[in-house]
């Protein structure tokens, strides 16, 4: 690939460091620059430039690329007025596509909740199976990290990097489909639009779906050709899937659906039944998805990663029998809150603490819906856990599930998810 003028690179994240490394090697001399909307630009090799410096350079045509990072929304107005220009906007995954996408075998997977999962369980089925497969984009390296290192290629995509994939992959999934990222997309639908861009294109190339999206009506129009679907398990697949992850370290439905749709992947792609059992087995929850800790009787289970109602209601699934106490609440999203909220008493939650903001709304409808769950409001998490220190007799399990983003107490769910098993290990431990 040619480089015919400076490059801009918008964000400075993992992507971003991998992007400045592909073009040192690519075009030593090459001019780039980097912008952030907040934050350091830490970028070797790099000149930064302000945000509110770039109308300017782009009418003058200062770029003769622009490379965004998935946390930076397409849609913001820059990338218009850069296209208007004749500079293209283009990212890392691109980039990778059109550097090494031939002659590989490419499965992209993508779904509102268990595209992590799924994709490193693909993966693990692949290996297991003897296929030199690897694991990158949102979990396992940048795509130009990974460059042309494996024949087959497993992506772990989120809705911020579907939204202008401009190459097509020989496997496409779905795992599910629920509103989320709203403030990137600019709306539900268009969030809709963007993830099922993956699949909603013609071209020659295979689509599974986990059970949550396969009655989904949008899905279902996505497809556009049903003859693109790969087959279904058989019963005995199915059963001797399901003897597996009853073994295993999945807990849950929603993971047992993961590894149906992660072995239908697999077994269309080359990999063998004994491949698909030997990753189920080999398989470690990946951090702040249902991560479990014990400390002093208490088991504590970091599930930051949830960012929906529906992931925390999955959460919730996964302990049965279980006395909980839940801690939910964060960056406003307008979700809705109020199935989830009748949901709790039913799933063994004794014990509610919210967190600002959603937590707000969360607590009022739990109080109406389930009068029985104790629902303590607090500012952050330290005085969760302090509340629930005080109420020890409650519960036998604190599960971490906000069901809603981190940014206004957080930089991301890590942070929050390193928080929460910290204090717990203060508190209990």
């Amino acid at each position: 690939m040619q480089f015919d003028g400076p490059v801009l690179l918008y964000g400075a994240g993992k992507e971003a460091q991998s992007t400045r490394a592909f073009l040192a090697a690519r075009a030593p001399d090459l001019k780039v620059f980097v912008t952030v909307d907040s934050g350091t630009a830490d970028i070797a090799n790099a000149e930064q430039i302000a945000a509110e410096d770039l109308p300017a350079a782009i009418a003058a045509r200062r770029f003769a690329l622009i490379v965004k990072s998935p946390g930076v929304s397409i849609y913001k107005p820059i990338f218009a007025q850069a296209r208007d220009a004749g500079i293209p906007v283009t990212s890392n995954l691109n980039l990778w596509g059109a550097t090494y996408r031939q002659d590989r075998t490419v499965i992209a997977v993508t779904g509102t909740k268990g595209k992590s999962t799924t994709a490193t369980l693909t993966h693990l089925m692949l290996t297991r199976s003897g296929i030199d497969a690897g694991l990158a984009g949102n979990v396992g390296l940048a795509p130009l990290d990974i460059a042309d290192r494996h024949p087959v290629v497993i992506f772990e995509l989120s809705s911020y990097q579907t939204a202008d994939m401009n190459f097509l992959p020989d496997v496409a999934a779905i795992t599910n489909l629920y509103p989320e990222h709203v403030d990137w997309h600019g709306s539900v639908d268009r969030y809709y639009a963007d993830k099922l861009h993956l699949v909603d294109r013609e071209g020659n190339f295979a689509v599974a779906f986990g059970a949550a999206a396969q009655g989904n009506a949008l899905v279902a129009r996505a497809v556009r050709d049903h003859r693109r679907l790969l087959r279904n398990l058989t019963v005995e697949e199915a059963i001797a899937i399901e003897n597996a992850v009853a073994q295993s370290r999945l807990r849950g439905a929603h993971n047992l659906d993961n590894a149906h749709l992660a072995a239908q992947i697999t077994l269309a792609t080359g990999g063998t039944m004994d491949g698909v059992l030997a990753g189920i087995a080999a398989f470690h929850p990946l951090p702040h998805r249902l991560e479990e800790h014990v400390f002093s009787n208490v088991t504590v289970v970091n599930d930051s990663i949830s960012t929906t109602p529906e992931a925390t209601k999955a959460a919730l699934a996964a302990y049965p029998g279980r006395r909980i106490a839940l801690i939910a609440g964060g960056h406003e999203r307008q979700q809705d809150y109020a199935e989830l909220a009748t949901l709790l008493a039913p799933r063994g939650v004794t014990t509610l603490v919210t967190l600002p903001v959603t937590g707000d709304r969360l607590a009022s409808a739990t109080r109406e819906a389930a009068p029985s769950v104790e629902v303590l409001e607090a500012p952050n998490l330290e005085a969760a856990l302090d509340a629930l220190a005080e109420q020890r007799d409650r519960y036998d399990t604190i599960i971490l599930s906000p069901g809603a983003p981190s940014y206004n107490q957080f930089k991301n769910f890590e942070e929050r998810g390193a928080r929460f098993v910290a204090l717990c290990a203060e508190h209990f431990g």
